[in-house]
Formats: structure tokens, sequence, C-alpha cells
């Protein structure tokens, strides 16, 4: 067995596969598909998406300074990909994929009803990269699907069925692995609870 050395590439998978809705006022909404998006800091909330400068969506966020980020299901995985390959200049997206303009408290810019999450963000800074801009922003608020709700009052995101993207292709989460600082858990073993 052997590694091979390639030229620098983007080989960071799996990712998350998001819609990502925007709006200048007087227009219609717009869904860009991205799968470049990610936490970036927890306080204050904020995470980024990269979106092409070519791009419909990239000079609507630009000039609105705001955007919502939207969790995919399996049902929606469709309506993501098509919304990834038609532009905004010539389709409305949320009409052609029947997704439904969620208007919340936070933002003027509408969420997409059928998605579990709403992320509704402000642009803080934008980090001019090269093919793709960076928006860095900052979460003013959430909105979540009610269904989701567990027994207890707790919101079951495991639920929702989200995906992810790899290399091109989509994929639904698979079987739970751990939880997080599972791997330094002290156990209780039997012959432990004995000696109590």
């Amino acid at each position: 067995m052997g590694k091979e050395s390639w030229k620098p590439g983007n080989m960071l998978y799996p990712v998350p596969a998001v819609m990502i809705s925007c709006q200048k006022p007087g227009e219609k909404a717009n869904i860009i598909t991205v799968a470049w998006a990610g936490t970036i800091c927890s306080d204050p909330a904020m995470l980024s998406i990269s979106v092409r400068k070519s791009r419909y969506s990239h000079d609507i966020i630009k000039e609105t300074g705001e955007f919502v980020v939207n969790l995919v299901t399996t049902e929606l995985t469709k309506a993501c990909d098509w919304c990834g390959v038609k532009s905004g200049r010539d389709v409305d997206k949320f009409k052609e994929m029947k997704l439904t303009e969620h208007i919340s408290d936070f933002l003027d810019t509408p969420a997409i009803e059928e998605s579990p999450v709403n992320i509704y963000c402000k642009v803080k800074k934008i980090e001019e990269l090269g093919s793709h801009d960076m928006f860095i922003a900052e979460v003013v608020g959430v909105t979540v699907d009610d269904k989701y709700m567990d027994s207890k009052g707790r919101f079951d995101l495991h639920a929702a069925g989200l995906i992810t993207y790899s290399h091109g292709e989509y994929y639904s989460l698979g079987k739970k692995l751990g939880k997080f600082g599972y791997s330094v858990k002290k156990k209780n073993s039997k012959k432990h609870r004995k000696k109590k």
C-alpha cells in the first residue's frame, strides 16, 4: 500500500448541501445550492458560505447583506440539485420547485417552509478569495419545523433525514457511531458497581 501525490484540490468531503435563499427588495426570491458552508464561531453564532462571483445570487447577497441557510432533507434533494443547476436569472425557483416562502421576524428575505431548519444570516464581511467570495455572517435567528419536536420538547434534528454532498454526489446520513466525548467517557463496570 502507498500514497499518491496530487496537485492541490478541494477534497474535504463530505460537506453539508444547503439551499440559500436571498432576495432583492421588490424582486422575486431566489435559491442557490451551496456545498461550501460551515460554522465558524459559536459566540456570537456565525457561519460562512462561499459563492462564485458569476452566480446570480452573489450580487443579491452582496447588495442586501443577508441570506437564509435552509437545511436539506432527502425529500428536498431533487429541488436542491435543480436549484444548483438552474439560474435565478431565468426561472422562479420557488415556483418551479413548488416551494413555499416563509416570512420570519428576523429578516426580509424568505426562508424555505419545507426545510426543517432555517438559519437567518446578516453579512458581516466579504472575503474575496479567487473563484469564490466568502460571505462571513452572523446568525440573527433560527426557525425549526415543529414536527421534529420530540416528546420531551427537544428538537430531533436527526429525524429530519438530512443529506450530505461528497465529490459530486448526494448521500443520506448513515448510522450513529457515537456521541461527542464517548471515547473518554468512563463506563460503570459490573465490578465497580458491586463495590458500591
